[in-house]
């Protein structure tokens, strides 16, 4: 046995568990491909001010939960805790908005790391995909990303998750909300910490998650009451848009998101079989951004969907996916004359699209169909040097247990009508 164990608060991912990971990924990733999204990758890590200003200097992500270290030649450098900056800084980076083809449309998919209490649900270490519509201020790109997670998570089955909806407004009518807030934050009985965050960003507060901090905010303003008209408008036009395509919603006033970046639509995708961990999922416009970590105006919009968290979400239900068999062919030799004979239509049943198998190591016939059994294979070919002298194989359904002789010519043309 290894001395060495994954790190606390990460997790292996293995076979035949994996099977679900790459399932729901593709399952997101899919209407994404359909609507114009086209696929970006980033690097692991990243400057620490790319976070610092895009994330928030007064949220927990950057102050507590950061993995930030400094290079031999002297770079801050940290492990990426969320997806939207980084994408954000390479498109600008390869002048994607200059194309003349706005919005860009790009998804990822990617690990994620944030120094937080382990727990079921929430881990060190965390897969996402995320969409992001850069370059756009427009009601129907914020519903289309929302329609768009609906139906990746309908796709897989999931029918126990809502939508939660919000407006944080923007510069024009949020910073008469945020005034009307602090001054109603200040005259609760909240600690250093949380008040030095009220004067930073006082909508995080109303995020924070203690019971005895969520008490003394039941009267606390509502931004849905402070939004000026043009936000009320572009809220109200996506609310319709989401409505006429059939996704259903719920409007959550005192819904934000833990980032600095938010502005006017946010919402969040929650799954009531999660427990305290209930997030799966969300997202929301971010038209600032941009300008904040030094490039030009780009109203943007965009969503991050928890792969660990869907995962959960799906065994809560009891939601069991229809994977690809690993292998529908396993072929077992006997014999030196039939292994490389049958590697070599192995080899041909790979090429023609048909998972294959084959019994390595020198196995008896004993062995070798215990391994074809494990493997979940749909048919099993046996041969030995009599079978290649009649010009025959065995083919043998592990379903219902029937043999027959098929020509060693033809085995090829009969697995792929078996097997479709």
């Amino acid at each position: 046995m290894s001395t060495f164990k994954a790190p606390k608060g990460t997790y292996d991912l293995i076979p035949p568990d994996s099977a679900k990971y790459l399932a729901v990924r593709e399952a997101i990733a899919a209407p994404l491909r359909n609507s114009g999204y086209g696929y970006i990758e980033t690097p692991g890590f990243e400057s620490v001010e790319l976070f610092a200003r895009g994330v928030g200097e007064s949220t927990d992500i950057v102050t507590k939960e950061m993995y930030a270290f400094e290079t031999k030649g002297g770079d801050k450098l940290a492990l990426r805790p969320e997806g939207t900056a980084s994408v954000l800084r390479a498109a600008l980076e390869a002048n994607l908005h200059k194309a003349g083809n706005l919005p860009v449309k790009l998804w990822y998919s990617g690990s994620y790391y944030r120094y937080e209490r382990p727990q079921k649900g929430r881990y060190r270490h965390f897969s996402q995909v995320g969409a992001e519509a850069i370059g756009a201020e427009d009601p129907a790109l914020d519903a289309e990303l929302i329609i768009l997670a609906d139906q990746a998570y309908r796709s897989l089955g999931l029918r126990n998750f809502r939508i939660l909806l919000n407006s944080l407004g923007d510069k024009e009518c949020r910073p008469v909300y945020r005034a009307a807030l602090q001054d109603f934050l200040r005259g609760l009985d909240l600690d250093e910490d949380t008040l030095r965050r009220a004067q930073i960003n006082p909508l995080r507060v109303l995020d924070d998650k203690r019971a005895d901090v969520q008490k003394q905010l039941t009267e606390a303003p509502l931004l849905r009451d402070y939004l000026c008209d043009a936000c009320k408008a572009y809220h109200e036009e996506v609310r319709e848009l989401i409505t006429a395509a059939g996704v259903s919603f719920e409007d959550d006033p005192k819904l934000v998101r833990g980032l600095d970046y938010y502005t006017r639509t946010t919402f969040e995708f929650v799954h009531d079989g999660l427990g305290s961990q209930s997030a799966v999922g969300g997202g929301g416009r971010y038209d600032g951004l941009s300008e904040m970590i030094g490039g030009p105006a780009l109203p943007s919009v965009g969503w991050a969907l928890g792969v660990d968290r869907t995962v959960l979400a799906l065994e809560a239900e009891g939601v069991e996916l229809e994977l690809p068999a690993t292998t529908s062919v396993f072929a077992v030799p006997l014999g030196e004359e039939a292994r490389r004979f049958l590697f070599g239509k192995v080899t041909e049943l790979r090429k023609v699209g048909i998972a294959a198998d084959f019994s390595y190591g020198g196995k008896g016939l004993k062995g070798a169909m215990k391994n074809a059994n494990r493997s979940g294979a749909r048919y099993t070919i046996v041969a030995g040097e009599r079978d290649l002298a009649e010009g025959v194989v065995q083919l043998k359904d592990m379903e219902s247990g029937e043999q027959t002789a098929v020509g060693v010519n033809e085995i090829v043309a009969e697995l792929e009508a078996r097997l479709g």
